[in-house]
């Protein structure tokens, strides 16, 4: 959720840039053109997307972040005073930046749809979560809960990003699996909440997705899959 964020909210229209685009900064507006198919297409699908672009420096904050407010996704840029915003490119030419970016904003994209559809860390159908862990503290098993629905929720995420491309760039498909397999790899702690490697292996081949399909609803059978592992 967001939590008292000053930000400008700039509401998605087509594929176009938002409105106020003269007041953001290169890089902002190099990272929004290439998010503008995935902002395109929810608009099509009636998301309730607003893109946000935080004006205070943010040092340490992912480049590209959905929140919830009041009903409404938030696509929160958080570029400005962050030095370390583009680190997730990292040697990655700069032809090739684009279509990662347009990656990671259908990831988060698929948060949303998750949040508009009333599932937020809802198990899909048939599932049950049996916990076996005992702790005298009850945060920590609180904590450990909370890991476990960010796990879920960014495996799914993942996963329809990848569809997203199998579905639009399917001829860059294997270079964004590779790129997101070695972004996912290093994850310092196994079963954390970005740890989500099980389901990036399962998508390797993106044949596996359902080609007729929204990216979402292509990436629940992979996402069943990785649950059972």
């Amino acid at each position: 959720m967001l939590k008292s964020f000053v930000f400008a909210a700039l509401t998605v229209a087509a594929a176009s840039l938002p409105l106020h685009a003269a007041e953001l900064t290169p890089q902002e507006t190099r990272w929004l053109r290439a998010a503008a198919p995935v902002l395109k297409f929810a608009k099509q699908i009636a998301l309730p997307v607003d893109v946000v672009v935080q004006p205070q420096a943010n040092p340490g904050a992912v480049p590209l972040a959905m929140g919830f407010a009041k009903g409404r996704c938030k696509l929160v840029l958080s570029m400005r005073g962050n030095p370390d915003a583009e680190k997730v490119l990292a040697g990655v030419p700069d032809a090739g930046q684009a279509l990662l970016i347009e990656a990671m904003a259908a990831h988060e994209l698929a948060h949303c749809w998750r949040y508009a559809q009333g599932e937020w860390h809802a198990l899909p159908a048939g599932f049950v979560e049996v916990s076996r862990e005992t702790a005298r503290d009850p945060g920590l098993l609180a904590a450990s809960k909370a890991m476990r629905e960010t796990r879920r929720e960014e495996g799914f995420a993942d996963l329809a990003a990848l569809a997203w491309i199998q579905r639009t760039n399917r001829a860059d498909y294997a270079r964004v699996h590779a790129w997101l397999s070695s972004v996912r790899a290093a994850v310092a702690i196994p079963n954390s909440g970005h740890d989500t490697r099980v389901w990036v292996r399962l998508a390797e081949d993106g044949a596996r997705f359902d080609a007729d399909a929204t990216p979402f609803e292509a990436a629940q059978a992979l996402w069943r899959e990785g649950l059972m592992q």
